[in-house]
């Protein structure tokens, strides 16, 4: 992130001397964004610093929520940007800017447009190693700025050879139009993560990792949810378990569902597993064999899905 920070203000500097050369709007605009990058880039590196603090008695399920408060900001900033970026370009139709010198604007684009991409794709590649959505992104903003960049060379492109000179307007709300669109999935996806929305993907992954490893003991599992706080992810869930089976028994059930998550997710995870005793009512699900207990028989073995394991009920027929 300091790395990719201190690239941004060098990369907002040559967008910016790129504006002076030329006078187009349109290469305004991307200089403009820059400033966002910039300024986001540093919440963005501060608020991984703050996430990665330990828990304490203020906080005790860390301090991870800020990344989502981050991505937000960095999205607010976006939007902002292209409202901007659209009112100058609608200013420049009445009063339009000479334009000049644009084999150099489009050379500097390329090069501005290479750089964000390779950031951007590095960044997006460590968040998702991290488990970073501050890092992720970061890196899909700077990609897609390597998509506006990508515009303006091919608009800038068609203005040197037609001199058809309101395109570099039009290009510009175009630009504008990304931006807005990309600012606001940001603000959706941080509000999204702020309300601890269930992720989908996320929790379908974790229960066909529990049907590929299912032992007969454990005759259901409920009330499951996933949280993200940063990196961390929190699992709660509740684990059905035959009654007459000591605490100690139960817990080596428990500890061996949390190290086959562990192994498939990595060691960023905390459980709340709550054990439950097994009432009559479970029998006809229970593939436990030989069950001395068993009240009624055996009728068939639910399969686990997001739809059974969610509820705060146990399973039965």
């Amino acid at each position: 992130m300091r790395i990719t920070l201190l690239v941004s203000v060098a990369l907002m500097v040559i967008k910016f001397t790129a504006y002076f050369i030329t006078n187009s709007v349109a290469v305004l605009s991307d200089a403009l964004e820059s400033i966002i990058n910039v300024t986001a880039g540093s919440f963005a590196l501060y608020s991984i610093y703050y996430a990665s603090q330990p828990k304490d008695a203020d906080h005790p399920y860390g301090h991870g929520k800020i990344e989502n408060l981050s991505a937000g900001f960095e999205g607010s900033l976006i939007f902002i940007a292209g409202i901007a970026i659209i009112a100058e370009a609608v200013y420049a139709f009445f009063f339009p800017p000479e334009l000049k010198k644009l084999d150099t604007g489009l050379m500097i684009a390329g090069f501005a447009g290479l750089c964000n991409f390779i950031m951007g794709t590095y960044l997006v590649q460590k968040g998702k190693h991290f488990n970073s959505f501050t890092m992720v992104a970061d890196g899909k903003h700077l990609i897609s700025d390597t998509i506006s960049s990508i515009g303006l060379i091919v608009g800038l492109g068609i203005i040197y050879f037609t001199n058809i000179f309101w395109i570099d307007n039009i290009l510009a709300i175009i630009f504008g139009c990304v931006i807005l669109f990309t600012g606001f999935k940001l603000v959706r996806e941080s509000v999204t993560n702020l309300l601890d929305k269930a992720d989908l993907e996320k929790l379908n992954y974790l229960i066909s990792l529990l049907n590929k490893n299912r032992r007969p003991k454990w005759i259901d599992i409920h009330n499951l949810r996933i949280l993200k706080y940063g990196s961390r992810l929190h699992v709660d869930a509740h684990l059905t378990l035959p009654w007459y089976d000591s605490l100690e028994e139960s817990h080596k059930e428990m500890i061996l569902v949390e190290k086959i998550i562990r192994e498939s997710l990595g060691d960023e995870i905390e459980f709340f597993i709550h054990a439950d005793p097994c009432p009559s009512a479970s029998c006809p699900v229970c593939i436990v064999e030989n069950c001395p207990q068993r009240k009624t028989s055996f009728i068939k073995k639910l399969n686990w899905t997001v739809e059974n394991l969610m509820p705060d009920e146990k399973h039965k027929i």
